[in-house]
């Protein structure tokens, strides 16, 4: 064996036996939030309409409102905000293709012919060398050793960066999903709360009637006429406010669904039914939240990301190393390919740029950032648990408040039914009947608007558990 290939041999064994990685491995700290068994307990409270089940992945499905559920599918397939978190999905797609075709084998090709004065001096002649017409031919491979994990570190970060894209797009889509929700409850609550103060203007428009024709027959007067008006005028002032609201929840939904309000499905505009969900609503347990929601898996991912480019930045102290080989033929034209003018070589490449006070001020800056991601994992991990509690715990003051409005509405439309029956029959005052009136139409309104916030609040506890992403990963 001759000594050069016998050295070269021996250069690649030393090089290989060297392999290793690069900065720490990636881990969570025993101390990290979602390691604490404290913060990941049932979420389902005392006296709440939750139970400890699963969250249903497509949750909207719950209502039972196909209406719904096309608003939904159309605004998977055109959301702009999906469009942009599919393309940025893609995009960290490619830079891990990019990050693992770093290192391996690099081939590159050259071909030319140039009319070439050379110097004379640049060969130690003192004459002029004759001009000629000069080609290069030449092919050349190299695979470059990734002895210190360097470019390994960087496929992780690629990696990680990847998984945390998914889980913004993740994030986008079930943001999407609350929001079409939202606006098409927006839309429901606006048309069913002016079909209520419809009514109560209608019944307010019979007592005004009444109280004229009592007038008329000598048993009233003009001031409870006045008053009648003025409430009569006062419900009729409400109803532009709904048909705003119902307006801008189509535009809502005009937006998100990236369509015309003229091309909405059927039925939207005059829906006058809330969304309502029949059954207990499930909410799992504080450990699968974890596991779930998008914005938690996004964070530990960037603390992987964090971690991963500490290696990065390490192995920015140490030799890019490569094996390599070329062949070619560099000559006068009509020569090329003699053995004059062929060529070829065959050997390791050593490159070292001798590392300053920036490489290691950038290792301390990536473990910086490191320290920075999990501040921000462990932030994140607690603001899920918070965020989830409050939804609950708002969810079940909004049920309670709910319950206490039927029952007063029950109480009232008795009420203002038996009044009004004694002031028909002379036996109560106008004033009382009118009162009597007010209360029920307000306390109806108010039943109303608590219909839509606890419509409201499921929608806003949906969101704070995390559901409706996983149908999409699976696809």
């Amino acid at each position: 064996m001759k000594p050069g290939v016998r050295l070269t041999i021996l250069a690649l064994s030393v090089m290989l036996s060297a392999c290793q990685f690069v900065g720490p491995d990636y881990h969570l700290p025993k101390d990290a939030a979602l390691n604490r068994p404290d913060l990941q307990g049932e979420l389902a409270g005392k006296g709440a309409d939750v139970i400890s089940a699963p969250v249903e992945q497509d949750w909207w499905r719950l209502y039972q409102d196909q209406r719904l559920n096309q608003l939904i599918q159309q605004a998977m397939a055109t959301n702009t905000d999906l469009r942009v978190a599919a393309a940025n999905l893609s995009r960290a797609r490619m830079q891990v293709q990019e990050a693992q075709a770093a290192g391996g084998f690099h081939s590159s090709v050259k071909l030319g012919a140039q009319r070439l004065q050379e110097s004379g001096e640049a060969y130690l002649l003192t004459e002029k060398v004759p001009v000629s017409n000069v080609g290069d031919v030449g092919i050349s491979t190299s695979y470059q050793f990734d002895l210190f994990g360097t470019l390994q570190r960087g496929i992780e970060a690629a990696e990680a960066n990847a998984d945390a894209t998914q889980a913004a797009s993740d994030t986008a889509r079930i943001t999407l999903v609350a929001d079409v929700v939202r606006a098409y409850a927006q839309v429901c609550a606006a048309n069913e709360e002016q079909g209520i103060a419809q009514q109560s203007l209608d019944l307010q428009r019979e007592s005004l009637k009444l109280t004229q024709r009592l007038r008329d027959a000598g048993r009233g007067d003009e001031t409870q006429v006045t008053r009648s008006q003025t409430q009569f005028k006062s419900l009729g002032a409400e109803l532009p406010r709904y048909t705003a609201t119902r307006q801008a929840g189509l535009f809502r939904l005009s937006m998100l669904l990236a369509k015309p309000l003229d091309q909405l499905p059927a039925g939207v505009a005059t829906c006058a039914q809330l969304p309502h969900i029949a059954q207990v609503m499930p909410v799992g347990d504080g450990a699968a939240l974890l596991k779930r929601r998008p914005d938690v898996r996004q964070a530990e991912r960037r603390l992987a990301v964090a971690t991963a480019d500490i290696g990065v930045a390490t192995g920015e102290l140490y030799p890019d190393i490569s094996i390599g080989a070329t062949i070619g033929t560099v000559g006068i034209l009509d020569d090329l390919g003699k053995q004059a003018t062929n060529r070829w070589g065959f050997g390791p490449l050593l490159s070292w740029t001798v590392p300053s006070n920036g490489s290691r001020a950038r290792i301390h800056e990536a473990e910086a950032s490191t320290q920075a991601a999990l501040a921000r994992f462990d932030g994140t991990v607690l603001n899920a648990i918070r965020e989830t509690q409050t939804s609950l715990a708002q969810y079940t003051a909004l049920l309670e408040r709910r319950d206490a409005l039927a029952d007063a509405q029950q109480s009232a439309q008795q009420a203002a039914e038996q009044t009004h029956r004694f002031f028909r029959a002379g036996r109560a005052s106008f004033l009382a009947d009118l009162q009597a009136t007010r209360t029920y139409t307000d306390v109806r309104a108010q039943l109303a608007s608590a219909n839509t916030q606890v419509a409201m609040g499921q929608i806003d506890l949906f969101l704070a558990l995390g559901g409706g992403w996983e149908s999409a990963r699976n696809k």
